[in-house]
């Protein structure tokens, strides 16, 4: 999808919580991942019950030159949003801005290293061998 000399932007789109602390995650992981991405243009956006909103998001990246916008939803597992929902009002977002290439991932799904998160979260030391 990404095309040399274009302008990658990366929006992470989560499902969105009455509970700003949970939003607030969203933020510090879409600032993470620009710190050790180099990618100038990362953002966020909430499906649902907060902002900024998915259609936000977009017009944000868009704003700031991008010419090609990757959506990856932060989820763990494949369901109706992350393969129904987000695609959907993404596409609608789109619509806004012609000539802008966009693609959706797959959520994050089954990786190694989720399952090594999953180990440091619950205090049991990876095996001799196994890269952190």
């Amino acid at each position: 999808m990404v095309k040399v000399g274009q302008k990658v932007a990366l929006l992470l789109v989560d499902h969105g919580s009455r509970f700003q602390e949970a939003n607030d995650m969203l933020t510090d992981v879409a600032t993470m991942v620009k710190r050790i991405s180099g990618l100038d243009c990362v953002h966020y956006a909430h499906m649902e019950l907060a902002e900024p909103t998915i259609a936000q998001g977009f017009a944000t990246c868009v704003g700031e030159g991008a010419t090609a916008v990757v959506v990856h939803p932060y989820f763990l597992s494949p369901g109706r949003h992350s393969t129904s929902d987000i695609p959907r009002m993404v596409a609608e977002a789109a619509k806004t801005f012609p000539g802008i290439e966009y693609c959706v991932t797959e959520p994050l799904g089954l990786h190694t290293k989720i399952g090594e998160v999953v180990l440091e979260r619950a205090g049991i030391p990876l095996p001799a061998g196994v890269s952190e």
